[in-house]
């Protein structure tokens, strides 16, 4: 379609894509960005230049918390992995060692990327993550390593991932 009518037709509008729906619902992705510079009172990650990232805060730095450390603070994950199995159990430091590899890398390069929980539960251990982006990366991890049975369910109601490993 050319001409005067290609903006008024549904399929040619831009920024329709269902994925980019959803996050802007997320609550924890602010729809405005806090005033720059801000500085995370939290884990001290600072807000410049349009992301959180890694650094020193400027003298005159808002205070604000950052969308991890709210998550965290108001105890709602963005994903949960849960492990179990034999395998599992036999094999729990070396899998958890690689988790938190897994945590350390990506909250090296990206603030808001990290594990916000890690417990036992009814002979699973349950990690929980503040953001879908490790969850899956944890996830796919274990399951590149250890291969297993990796199941991945995403609700769009709560918004939460589950990951589920067992071997």
């Amino acid at each position: 379609m050319t001409g005067p009518h290609k903006h008024t037709d549904p399929s040619h509008q831009p920024g329709r894509d269902r994925m980019y729906e959803e996050h802007v619902q997320d609550p924890y992705l602010s729809r405005g960005k806090p005033p720059e510079p801000a500085a995370c009172p939290d884990c001290g990650a600072v807000f410049h230049k349009g992301r959180w990232q890694w650094g020193d805060a400027p003298e005159k730095a808002h205070a604000h918390r950052c969308p991890a450390c709210q998550r965290i603070h108001d105890r709602v994950p963005a994903g949960e992995l849960v492990l179990e199995g034999d395998f599992f159990a036999a094999h729990r430091d070396e899998i958890t060692h690689l988790i938190r590899h897994v945590e350390t890398r990506e909250k090296g390069e990206h603030p808001l990327e990290r594990i916000m929980e890690a417990h036992d539960e009814g002979g699973r251990h349950v990690i929980t993550f503040t953001s879908q982006h490790i969850t899956r990366g944890a996830g796919d991890a274990v399951h590149h390593a250890y291969q297993g049975k990796l199941e991945i369910h995403a609700s769009e109601k709560d918004g939460l991932l589950r990951i589920h490993w067992r071997r």
